[in-house]
Order: structure tokens, then C-alpha cells, then sequence
């Protein structure tokens, strides 16, 4: 049965510290979903640059990559889509009904799987990165 909560007149910020896993996995898939269509407007403007030939492409990317900040960037952009997918994962295994007793536990290994998987990729994304 569900719980219900009586607003009020103000909402009560400080109700955050009651959050289950459960929780805290929906936010965090709202916010990374908000997040990759975000990177999906800056992703088509950057290839509408090619729009007006291959050289401006080539020097739009070359001058990307080139930034230190992009590559942070990047990194950040493989965290989110990593966790966004494994979580995804686990709430198909919830609709399918495995796991169903676990899924505090399956959250929480996706958070590592993800944090794991960016640490190790981290020096992939910032070689040959000038700053």
C-alpha cells in the first residue's frame, strides 16, 4: 500500500533524507534521460556543421576535441549513458519480474558497474588532450 503525504501549505525540502533506493534510482534515470537528450541538440549541431562542407566538420571536431573542458565532458557523457543503460537493464528484469527481491542491491551494483566502467575509461578519453 502506498504512503501518502500531506504537503501542506510549503513543501518540505528536507524529505529527501527519507528516500528509498528505489527513489533515487528514478530520479537519477529522469536526470540522466533529461541529460542524453540534452547532449542529442548539441550532438546535431555539431554535425550540422558539416553542412557546409567537410573542412568545416574536420576543424569543428579537431577543435573540440582539442578542449579540455569536451573531454570532461565526455567522460561525464559515458557516465550517464552507462548508468541510463544499466538501470534501464534492471527495470526490465523488474517488469519481467527477476530480481524483485533485490532491487536495492541490483541499484546499487549499477552505480558501481557505472562508476567502475568511467574511472577505467578515463584515461581513454583525456590522451592526447592539451591543457
Amino acid at each position: 500500500m502506498s504512503q501518502s503525504y500531506n504537503r501542506g501549505l510549503v513543501e518540505d525540502f528536507g524529505r529527501w533524507k527519507e528516500f528509498s533506493a528505489g527513489m533515487w534510482a528514478w530520479i537519477f534515470h529522469k536526470f540522466t534521460g533529461w541529460m542524453l537528450i540534452g547532449y542529442l541538440f548539441t550532438h546535431i549541431a555539431v554535425l550540422s556543421s558539416s553542412l557546409t562542407g567537410p573542412e568545416a566538420y574536420t576543424n569543428t571536431i579537431g577543435g573540440l576535441e582539442s578542449l579540455f573542458i569536451v573531454r570532461v565532458l565526455e567522460v561525464g557523457l559515458l557516465a550517464v549513458a552507462v548508468f541510463h543503460i544499466l538501470n534501464g537493464l534492471r527495470l526490465l528484469m523488474v517488469d519481467l519480474g527477476v530480481g524483485l527481491e533485490a532491487q536495492d542491491k541490483s541499484f546499487y551494483a549499477s552505480l558501481v558497474l557505472t562508476a567502475i566502467i568511467t574511472v577505467a575509461s578515463v584515461p581513454t578519453f583525456l590522451d592526447g588532450v592539451t591543457l
